[in-house]
Formats: structure tokens, C-alpha cells, sequence
């Protein structure tokens, strides 16, 4: 390959955030990201109206991202874009305006695995973050997934353990909705609980099996929780808030922790890094900088800006691939089970 500067146009369009990045080589020139707040008043994302508002946000974000990269379209070497995994609506408007800008230029196009990237992100050349070195175990927590990963190389990972029913960010927003908290409800939950007492309220831990994850008992045991405590207090909930919040968050962590530590006894790694929605979460990202000095981890903590769904983590994807010259043809499709 030339030694040229390489411009990285990214598409990310996986759920209900729409959102286009220029990359030059591995650096961020741009990354814009149109949220859509219709959901709010659902409790959570509703799949048609995220394809409908994709349509209406591609093009001005695109433009945005390529206006604040200050580059022209003709500059770029290539079109990185998610096919997978996501939302199969949300999914087809971004695959089918990456294959047809990428024919309308005549330049590469580069699939990419959304949940791929969320750990690739840590690749970004950016002085807030650093970058881990193979082998190493990713955590991939988000709304949709969570994964335990062996990464031996940038495209050589295995999935080691995962969610068996939900996902960490469902717990949370389940939780949210329990305690009448608004959509999303990590980041309140988050939020409260640094004011309460998280052992003000023990929660049972699921016992899952090896590696993998399983939330949806935790859940129901709130649920209980919450109703048996609101029967013989209507008023529970308001006036212990922050402690519920905090209990919740406490447990989470937890389990989280637990299986982090059996995945590094077992493999015997200790670099560890985290990515996805949920890695924005202050208790997490404390627990995993402690256990620099518990357990001998080297603990890699994503930006903020890419830890949610963004197209830089497309784009340095993109970029990776560019340099393998690992590019796809416009015969690609959509795939909302996209596995690694």
C-alpha cells in the first residue's frame, strides 16, 4: 500500500443513533452523531421509527462529518459502514448509502462488525485513551450485548462468555422502568447511586455456569423487591431512591467483576479493556482501574466519545481493513446477527 494519508469516510447505523466520522490513517477528524430522543416516551427503542429517522439524519450527518474533517468527498480512499449486528431497518439505510456513494465514487467499500468495533475503538490514536496489547480480554457491554473476548490480534478474537438472556444495559433500563426512571436509565441509575448506600439493599447474584452472563433474574428480583416494599409503603421508592440505585449498580458491578476475574484466571491474561454503551459507567470503570492494584490487571477505559454508538470505531475498523485491502463488493447485505 502507498504510505499516503489514508481518509476513512464511516457509517454507523446499528440502532437509533445515526452517526458518520472521518478518519485519516487513525486519527479522529470528525465524528458526528444525530441522537433520536422519540424514544424516550416508548421506554425504549421502537425499530421503525429509528429506520425512518435514519433516512432523515444520513445525509446532513454525513455532510456535517465531512464539512468538519475539512475534506471533500473526492479525497476519500474508501466507505467503512456496520453491517451487523443491529436493527435490520436501521442496518439497511446505512448499508445501502455506503454502497451507493461508495459506486457514486468509485472507491472501496469496507464492512464492518459493529460489536467488532466496539473493541477496536481502543485502536483510535487519541492522548485520552491508550492502546492494549494482544493478547487481550474485552468486555463488551452495551443495551444489546455482553461479552467476554480473547483478542489475539485486531481480527482474531473468540468469544469466551456472554449473556444467556439480557443484556447489562436491559438490566439497567429494566431496573430504570421498575423504579418509574425515564428512558435511558443507566446513566440516571448511574447517577443516583453515587449519592446511596450500595449495600443498603443486597440483591442476589445470578449463578450462572463458566463465563457467561445472565441478567434477567436480577430483574425480576427487583421487581418483587420493589412491590413487596411499595405494598407496605406506597412512598419506598421516592424515599430510598438513591439507595435501590446504588444496591442495583453495587450487584451489576459485581457479577460483572466476578466474571472478568474468572475469564483472567482461566486464560491468563491480565490487559484488559473495556467497550459498548455501558462502559461509560463510573462504577464500572472504577471497579476496573482498582483492579490494576487487586488483581495485576492493565485496564484500558474507552473515551467517552466511544464508548456509545459511534462512527470513529467504524472508522478505525475501516481503516485496519484498508491497510489488509479486505474490502467487499456491492452484492453485500444487511445482517442483524452479524457474528465475528
Amino acid at each position: 500500500m502507498s504510505s499516503k494519508d489514508i481518509y476513512i469516510l464511516a457509517i454507523e447505523s446499528s440502532c437509533d443513533d445515526t452517526s458518520a466520522a472521518v478518519l485519516r490513517n487513525g486519527k479522529v477528524l470528525s465524528n458526528v452523531i444525530a441522537n433520536q430522543k422519540i424514544h424516550e416516551a416508548y421506554g425504549g427503542v421502537v425499530p421503525e421509527l429509528a429506520s425512518r429517522a435514519h433516512q432523515q439524519n444520513i445525509v446532513p450527518v454525513v455532510h456535517q462529518a465531512l464539512a468538519t474533517a475539512n475534506i471533500d468527498k473526492k479525497q476519500l480512499n474508501a466507505i467503512a459502514f456496520t453491517r451487523g449486528p443491529g436493527l435490520m431497518g436501521s442496518l439497511l439505510v446505512g448499508t445501502s448509502f455506503a454502497k451507493s456513494l461508495s459506486l457514486g465514487l468509485n472507491i472501496p467499500l469496507i464492512e464492518v462488525n459493529h460489536m467488532q468495533a466496539h473493541i477496536l475503538a481502543h485502536f483510535i490514536e487519541d492522548e485520552a485513551q491508550t492502546i492494549p496489547k494482544f493478547p487481550f480480554l474485552a468486555m463488551t457491554i452495551s443495551g444489546g450485548h455482553t461479552q467476554i473476548v480473547v483478542v489475539k490480534d485486531h481480527f482474531e478474537m473468540e468469544v469466551i462468555g456472554e449473556t444467556i438472556d439480557d443484556a447489562v444495559g436491559e438490566a439497567y433500563d429494566k431496573s430504570g422502568k421498575i423504579l418509574g426512571l425515564t428512558y435511558p436509565a443507566g446513566p440516571i441509575i448511574d447517577t443516583l447511586a453515587n449519592e446511596g448506600n450500595p449495600k443498603a439493599f443486597p440483591f442476589p447474584k445470578p449463578r450462572v455456569e463458566g463465563l457467561n452472563f445472565s441478567f434477567s433474574g436480577l430483574k425480576t428480583s427487583i421487581l418483587y423487591f420493589v412491590q413487596k416494599q411499595t405494598k407496605a409503603n406506597p412512598n419506598f421508592v421516592e424515599e430510598n431512591l438513591k439507595d435501590i440505585c446504588a444496591s442495583i449498580q453495587y450487584t451489576i458491578v459485581n457479577i460483572i467483576l466476578d466474571k472478568l476475574k474468572k475469564a483472567s484466571k482461566q486464560t491468563g491474561i491480565k490487559t484488559i479493556a473495556i467497550g459498548g454503551g455501558v462502559s461509560a459507567n463510573s462504577a464500572i470503570r472504577k471497579a476496573l482501574k482498582d483492579g490494576e492494584q487487586k488483581y495485576g490487571w492493565t485496564a484500558h477505559i474507552p473515551k467517552f466519545a466511544y464508548t456509545t454508538d459511534n462512527a470513529a470505531m467504524i472508522g478505525i475498523v475501516g481503516y485496519l481493513k484498508y491497510l489488509k485491502e479486505d474490502f467487499t463488493d456491492e452484492a453485500v447485505t444487511a445482517n442483524s446477527r452479524f457474528k465475528f
